[in-house]
């Protein structure tokens, strides 16, 4: 964990989001001993939303991050937020059944809809832009995609999306990559950390207390066993058993709460094992040009909507609010990052866009992603007083706000929303700490052979 840690903030000191963050206040660390209703272990959007929601409902709520709040990957992915899962619904279709399948589906609508009144109550300043395009570079990927549009709009009732053929596609993008596209008016794209900064000075305000640099060294459960239930329970070491109330620890103190909240997705390791290793780190990376001026923006995404292709492999890209290109894409499954990681990042904008390659790069950074085997999001419990949320499989800058919310419902005793994402089955990666970064490096390769094909 410490590894991925040092390597996480080697990829975020030429953030663009970092130098464009509005200011916010510093949150001092933990250095007591001090009792709460609730303890939320990471100040991302997850732990964030469900500290501002438990907050207003009249908890004491803390949470405790171990470096700073919206460092991880809420405060430095692509911006993009978008309907549904990262998985698409088959996971839900498939160990849930349609009725519930089309219930997550309209809580994804909900969580862009909650995102929006956030931005809106809470007056962030985060800009806000909507319209999401998704485009198809092969034909093959055409019809794959214009296969999902219609089973959305026949078994969500999905009408909203707009199917558009090539022409339509390369009249909105000014590029010839792409042979089709389907346009999402209800998604949309802002700067991340501006958002997850808003919700933190939110939940502050609402009474939540944040302590930062608090990195989390062990949690205990004052139950001790497992919720019933369960459809894979995850067996709770002796270590994380403390009977009465539970307990959080830090280096300089702890936290005796009546329930603990992890929200801390790749970085909990070394705190919650058993739940490492059903998600994978997953390494994404993004570059930002110099400011195009406002008519050479408009001319390579005419609506200014987000972008994101279908391949395994996607690029996404967006405009920034200063006329920047925001470029995405190419993952590290070995947690290994590129060695030039603005040249690696440009050659594939200009695969895209070769139109700027009299455009230089200011900024380029990168994070990681917690996938599940399945993509589709993880969360749980692993004791009665222990909740979990983790797997948003990069699809999470809407939807862990909701997560947020539903932990923070179930947390209040109204269980029901959380519990059918309970339901899901997760499989652990294959091989161990050792193995199963090989093993998933194999299958993505795989995978991506046979998309050359």
């Amino acid at each position: 964990m410490m590894r991925l840690q040092q390597q996480s903030q080697a990829l975020v000191e030429h953030s663009y989001y970092q130098a464009t963050a509005r200011a916010a206040p510093s949150h001092a660390p933990l250095e007591d001993t001090v009792r709460a209703d609730v303890c939320i272990v990471g100040a991302g959007l997850a732990g964030l939303s469900a500290a501002l929601d438990l907050a207003r409902r009249g908890m004491k709520v803390v949470v405790l991050e171990a470096m700073r709040a919206g460092w991880g990957a809420s405060g430095r992915n692509g911006g993009q937020a978008l309907a549904g899962y990262a998985s698409e619904m088959g996971p839900f279709e498939q160990q849930l059944g349609q009725a519930a399948a089309h219930a997550a589906w309209n809580m994804s609508l909900e969580a862009l809809r909650l995102m929006q009144a956030r931005i809106t109550q809470y007056a962030i300043d985060c800009d806000w832009t909507p319209g999401a395009l998704t485009v198809a570079v092969t034909s093959k990927k055409a019809r794959a995609l214009q296969h999902w549009v219609e089973h959305m709009q026949t078994r969500y009732g999905a009408h909203h999306l707009e199917w558009l053929d090539g022409a339509a596609t390369r009249d909105l993008i000014g590029s010839q990559r792409y042979c089709a596209g389907v346009m999402d008016p209800l998604g949309g794209h802002l700067h991340p950390l501006n958002y997850t900064l808003g919700l933190a000075r939110a939940a502050s305000v609402a009474g939540a207390i944040l302590h930062e640099r608090s990195e989390v060294l062990t949690v205990e459960s004052g139950k001790g066993v497992v919720a019933a239930g369960a459809q894979d329970q995850i067996r709770l070491p002796a270590s994380m058993r403390a009977g009465g109330r539970a307990r959080v620890r830090t280096a300089q103190g702890e936290v005796h709460c009546d329930h603990i909240l992890l929200a801390g997705n790749t970085n909990l390791g070394a705190v919650a094992p058993q739940l490492a290793r059903r998600i994978m780190p997953v390494g994404t990376y993004i570059i930002a040009t110099a400011p195009l001026g406002r008519e050479r923006a408009q001319a390579l995404i005419r609506n200014r909507a987000c972008v994101s292709d279908n391949q395994f492999v996607l690029d996404y890209y967006r405009l920034a609010a200063d006329d920047r290109l925001l470029f995405g894409g190419r993952v590290s499954y070995s947690t290994v990052s590129p060695r030039d990681l603005a040249a690696t990042m440009r050659q594939g904008m200009l695969r895209v866009f070769p139109q700027l390659a009299d455009v230089g790069v200011t900024h380029a950074w990168g994070g990681f992603v917690d996938i599940t085997m399945n993509r589709a999001p993880d969360f749980g419990r692993i004791a009665p007083d222990i909740t979990y949320l983790q797997g948003f499989s990069g699809h999470g800058l809407a939807l862990a706000g909701l997560a947020g919310q539903l932990a923070a419902e179930a947390i209040a005793g109204q269980a029901e929303r959380f519990d059918l994402f309970t339901r899901l089955r997760h499989r652990p990666f294959p091989g161990g700490d050792l193995l199963r970064t090989p093993a998933l490096v194999l299958g993505m390769l795989w995978y991506r052979l046979r998309e050359l094909l």
